[in-house]
């Protein structure tokens, strides 16, 4: 059978969604096995183990986190030496996709990003042109490398969990002797909402908010959603640039996304357009989001956005 790694990067105390869906893939290609970099506690590698885990890789440094992607990536080269896998799965995030890169490099493998659906044979389909086509690649190379999307897949756990054996991976020496070293760490403010690239919902609002994102807040946290903007309302200031949607900012791929006051030009539709159901709010009948939602509402933002806001609310009790 088929050798799979799985590359999970400081998940803190439990593992991520995201992650659990790059194991649930992991399993229908081959047998799975993780290279890990962070904290692994007791609960941590029974979860591992609970979505099908066969081993678990550990790197020998505790300083990975000091550096950017190179020493990650030569750690993640060993792993694939150590595990034999002829597939690695990896986050499609910045990170994720530049230790891809470097990872193919360094395993002459082919290297594949954006993929969001991967068939038993290792055919993986990739969203392209701003999420306007999916087209449908495989690599020939004896390792082929994977950046999968969030909310690809709907994560399920084994059906034959497993207690998974814990490995220690030497380092490869000089790894980080020339990588850049990250000096300094500004924690973010907790929201208490989801994490916006792997929210199941995203409530976005753009120029039409004109400074005011509370009713698009209002209406995240009563449907549980990650808030998003469109780079508009981020360079103005009224939001941080964290919470971007876009070509310039995150790629999104929810199950819902609510777009408010947002025009839907290409940079926009780049990090949204693979949404599942979409639903636009925009006065401007004119407007291209229109063209690429599911359910269009014409009219002001801030008088659509309360009244769904409170019928959720009565709905849910």
């Amino acid at each position: 059978m088929a050798q799979v790694l799985v590359f999970i990067d400081n998940p803190g105390h439990a593992i991520k969604k995201s992650s659990q869906e790059l194991l649930t893939i992991g399993r229908s290609l081959g047998t799975v096995a993780v290279a890990f970099n962070g904290e692994l506690n007791d609960d941590v590698a029974a979860a591992l183990g609970a979505n099908g885990a066969a081993a678990i890789y550990r790197p020998s440094a505790d300083d990975l986190d000091d550096y950017l992607v190179a020493p990650k990536a030569a750690y993640l080269a060993a792993a694939v030496a150590a595990s034999g896998a002829s597939t690695v799965l990896l986050e499609n995030s910045f990170d994720g996709k530049e230790i891809a890169a470097r990872l193919g490099i360094k395993l002459g493998a082919g290297v594949i990003t954006d993929v969001v659906a991967v068939e038993p044979d290792g055919t993986a389909h990739k969203s392209v042109l701003a999420g306007s086509y999916t087209t449908t690649a495989k690599a020939t190379t004896a390792v082929s490398v994977l950046t999968v999307k969030p909310n690809s897949v709907t994560p399920e756990p084994a059906e034959d969990p497993s207690t998974p054996e814990i490995l220690t991976l030497d380092v490869p020496a000089g790894s980080s002797s020339a990588a850049a070293r990250i000096t300094g760490r500004k924690d973010k403010p907790a929201s208490g909402r989801p994490d916006l690239t792997e929210a199941r919902i995203v409530v976005a609002g753009g120029r039409g908010v004109d400074g005011d994102f509370g009713p698009v807040e209002e209406l995240a946290d009563a449907l549980g959603a990650a808030v998003g903007a469109s780079r508009a309302a981020t360079d103005a200031g009224w939001i941080g640039h964290d919470a971007q949607v876009g070509q310039t900012g995150k790629t999104v791929s929810p199950q819902l996304y609510i777009s408010a006051g947002i025009s839907g030009a290409i940079q926009q539709k780049a990090g949204m357009q693979t949404a599942k159901v979409i639903v636009a709010v925009n006065k401007d009948a004119e407007s291209p989001v229109f063209e690429i939602a599911d359910f269009g509402i014409i009219g002001d933002l801030f008088k659509v956005l309360p009244q769904a806001t409170e019928e959720i609310k009565k709905r849910k009790g």
